[in-house]
Formats: structure tokens, sequence, C-alpha cells
């Protein structure tokens, strides 16, 4: 059995070996994806806050894109968690709104405390994304198709059901500690240097739980070798011995989880539950994903890429809009950017390669 790549190896661009005679020749460090959007992330924000100096404020400009970039990259987790199948969820958005409709419910009309709405949250979360991987598990049908079914099923069920529930569309009682989490930083529940600056928002404190637990799941597991292993090449992973459709199913499982985890911090973060919630995480749900390194095709994912991909893109958005760029010309500029950064990931490719082939 041929042993599936593991995120080590797997991170788009990261220093790879190739065969060369007497040897083996490493990839030069700079061909390292992370690293270009790392130095992506760092110049732009220093070029951003040259430019307008309100680019720096901790508490009105950064904090808030911080906590973006938190629920951005839970959502882009989401739809990694997928990917790494070779499958997509288009249904990300709805499946975030979906969540976060129990939590406030549960808060709502059950005066459940908040650690119980998010249970409730993520239970559903992960319900409609087992349903959804069951579905294309069973039947066969393109991930395309089913998510984008579900995507439109669910738009009318959430709707109908805060028509239903509710008198103005929204769920408006809100349990201890909601007002924390939306306007708090870690500097402000501890003392110390450790809690680090008054920019990271508490809601930080998810991302970085879901990110660790992923990337113990693709690093130092044998079931996200498996899951890899499907995404890469279902035909040998099921020669492999490997049950495949159980593995789409653990892969949709955890996209839905982590889109209602995102729907709820989505909610936190704008202080409401509504159906609305999500309606804009599908793009950034790919960039994310994409920009750090994980392959549409699947069987390569990068956790630390996620964030970083995401971080850009929120970058981007948040310094143009500081420069006054209206929301048409931002488009624009965002998607040249976006279209540059993936164009030097090429390039560097290209250029690493010809260099190990021109060393041996």
């Amino acid at each position: 059995m041929t042993a599936p790549v593991t995120p080590s190896d797997t991170d788009k661009g990261a220093a790879t070996e190739a065969p060369a005679a007497g040897g083996r020749h490493r990839m030069p460090f700079w061909v390292n994806q992370r690293l270009g959007l790392l130095v992506l992330v760092i110049g732009l924000g220093v070029l951003f806050g040259v430019l307008r100096p309100a680019f720096t404020d901790e508490r009105l400009v950064l904090f808030p894109l911080l906590r973006d970039v938190s629920t951005l990259t839970v959502v882009a987790l989401a739809q990694m968690v997928a990917l790494s199948v070779g499958h997509m969820n288009l249904a990300v958005g709805r499946m975030a709104a979906f969540g976060a409709m129990f939590a406030g419910l549960g808060y709502d009309k059950l005066g459940v405390p908040m650690p119980v709405g998010l249970l409730m949250c993520l239970a559903a979360g992960a319900a409609i994304g087992a349903l959804t991987g069951w579905m294309i598990a069973r039947t066969g049908v393109s991930s395309f198709v089913v998510t984008l079914a579900m995507d439109f099923a669910l738009l009318g069920l959430v709707s109908l059901m805060y028509s239903a529930l509710t008198e103005d569309a929204a769920f408006t009682t809100r349990p201890s500690g909601i007002a924390e989490l939306r306007s708090y930083s870690l500097a402000d529940i501890c003392a110390g240097p450790i809690c680090g600056s008054p920019a990271i928002p508490q809601l930080a404190q998810f991302t970085v739980l879901a990110m660790a637990g992923l990337g113990f799941l693709y690093g130092f597991t044998r079931l996200g070798r498996e899951l890899l292993l499907t995404g890469a090449n279902p035909a040998a992973a099921e020669l492999s011995g490997i049950p495949t459709g159980r593995r789409i199913l653990l892969a949709h499982t955890l996209s839905g989880l982590l889109a209602a985890l995102a729907g709820f911090m989505a909610a936190v973060g704008t202080g409401t539950f509504r159906a609305s919630i999500g309606e804009d995480f599908m793009l950034p749900s790919f960039l994310g994903a994409v920009l750090g390194g994980t392959l549409l095709t699947g069987g390569v994912v990068s956790v630390l890429g996620t964030l970083l991909g995401t971080a850009l893109v929120s970058v981007i958005r948040k310094g143009l809009d500081l420069l006054g760029v209206g929301l048409e010309s931002l488009n624009i500029y965002l998607g040249g950017v976006l279209l540059l950064a993936l164009s030097a990931d090429r390039i560097r490719a290209v250029v690493s390669y010809r260099k190990v082939v021109r060393d041996t």
C-alpha cells in the first residue's frame, strides 16, 4: 500500500525534494507558498499603514479586521475539508445559517446558556453535513450538484423557520457571554504578555481550536491520511481497502460542523441571529483555501495556509476600503491582486522545478 501524502508534504508550494545524481536536492525556501503569503500579508499591512495610519488603530480597525479573519478562516477550513476528498461544498453559507438558527432558537425560545446553544449549533451543522455526505456517497452524484441543491433547500427552509418562529425575522435574546465574545479581546480577560494584543478578539479562540484539531487530524492520524488519499486517487484508495464512502461522509460532516461554527461566530460578530447569516461565505471559503495551497482536485490541504490566504484577502479588502476605493473598484483591485498572487505561486513552482532539473 502506498502511503498517502501528509500535510507536511502536501502544502502546495512547500519545500519538496527531487532525486538527483549523487543525492537529493531540496527546493529553495522561497518556493514555500505559506512563506509567500506571510510576506504579502505583512508587506501589504505595512503599505496600508503608511498610506493610511488609521489602518494600525487596534480597536477601530485591527480588532474588527481580526474578528472577520477569525470567522472567515473557519469558513475556509469548512471548504478545505470538503476539498480534501476532491469535493466542494457550495452550501457552506446556508449550513452556517442553519446551524446559527438552532443556537438562536435555543437562546430565544428555550433560554439555554451560551455553551449549550453553541453545541446545538454544531450538532445541527454536523447533521446537515452528514446528510449531504450520505447523499453524495450513496447516490454517486457530483458534490457540485448535491451541495447546490442543498444550498437552495436550506435557503427556503431557514427563511421559513425564521418567519414562523420570529416576529422580526431574527432571534433577539442574547445570553450571558455573547456581548463579551463580540466586543472583548483576549487582553480583556487576563493580564500579562501571554494574553496578546488588545486587537486579538476572543472569537479567535474558536479559530485556533479548529485549526489545531484539523492540523492534528491531517498531520498525525491515519484517518486524515485516508481522507487525503480518497481525494488524491479514489480508485487507489478503494483498492487499498479504504472505505471511501465513509470518508466522504466524514469530510462533509466536518465541513457542516465547521460551517455552523462560522455561522455562530458571524452571528456573535454582528450581534444578531438572522437568516442572512453566511450569504457571502461561499467566495471567501474558496479564496482562503485555494490561496492557502489546498487543491481543488483533492489530496492536498494546508491549515496554516488557509489562515494566511484568508488574512491576505481580508487585509486587501480592509486596506482598499480605508483608502476610499469604491465597492466596484475594490472588487476589481481585489480580483487583480488575487490573480497576481495565484500567478506568483505558479511562477515560483515553475522556476523551482527548472532549478531542480538543471541541478540534476
